[in-house]
């Protein structure tokens, strides 16, 4: 994962006014806004978010706000202008870094910080992000939030409301199929079918696990070596390397097989 801050050239002393993370592997794009984020101060895409006290941008809009500050891929003469900046195929990010996020529209431009440099506010929400997640019956979920808390949510109603989420509300095998979202920030189907993890910790029952539940959890999220290979693109070798390294942490460990949580090796895919 890679940090920036985002800032305005006009603004001497370098305040920051949001913050863009990146995850590499899975290409996508967050935004988190100061809790007392300025909606006049906050880049105009995303002061309405400052405005509702919606902190964080979700992926569809941050990248939105990143491909506003490039090239766009159907330029007339976009196979020249990749070959002059020494790029071979067209990428959001590399485009970004070429000008540090600047771009003729406004004044704000980007700054690499180490993810130590985040305010206090920022470090407490990703607390909230989530670890892992089961398909209950009746369409509830079982979430395991970074804070420790588990919660039981039921999430018929919030789907119910939304037309994305018609394909699933009427299939619980496609129910069944939910996974966390890159970085934590919610949970989802495919990128019109999701739940921010906000919404999922608010409305949640805070529960103790059932036999059932963790029989599920079980059934869903453990898995072998090599399917952990299968997630992390490499071989059961370089797996067998990253316990070695106590990078990844093996649950049980067999000489024919080892079992790990499903959760821990996707954050290992996120932080490649």
């Amino acid at each position: 994962m890679k940090i920036f801050a985002i800032r305005d050239d006009n603004d001497k002393k370098g305040k920051n006014l949001g913050y863009l993370l990146y995850y590499e592997t899975e290409k996508r794009f967050y935004i988190e806004l100061p809790d007392n984020a300025d909606p006049w101060e906050t880049p105009l895409l995303l002061s309405s978010f400052a405005a509702r006290g919606e902190n964080t941008v979700n992926s569809y809009w941050s990248k939105l706000w990143v491909q506003q500050r490039i090239v766009p891929p159907d330029r007339q003469n976009i196979g020249q202008i990749l070959r002059d900046n020494g790029l071979k195929i067209y990428d959001e990010y590399d485009l970004m870094m070429l000008s540090s996020g600047r771009c003729e529209q406004d004044d704000y431009y980007l700054v690499a910080i180490d993810e130590k440099l985040l305010p206090n506010d920022i470090v407490r929400r990703f607390k909230w992000k989530i670890e892992d997640v089961v398909p209950l019956k009746d369409f509830c979920l079982l979430v395991f939030f970074r804070d420790g808390i588990v919660k039981k949510c039921d999430v018929r109603k919030y789907m119910e409301e939304s037309r994305h989420f018609s394909i699933i509300i009427n299939h619980q095998e496609y129910f069944n199929d939910v996974r966390v979202q890159t970085g934590g920030y919610g949970v989802q189907w495919d990128d019109n079918q999701s739940i921010p993890d906000s919404v999922l910790y608010q409305m949640g029952k805070r529960v103790p696990l059932t036999v059932e539940d963790f029989r599920m959890l079980a059934a869903e999220r453990i898995i072998n070596a090599a399917e952990a290979a299968g997630i992390l693109g490499c071989s059961r070798q370089y797996v067998n390397e990253l316990v070695k390294s106590e990078k990844l942490h093996p649950i049980k460990a067999t000489e024919k097989n080892t079992l790990f949580m499903k959760n821990e090796v996707m954050q290992r895919k996120w932080n490649t």
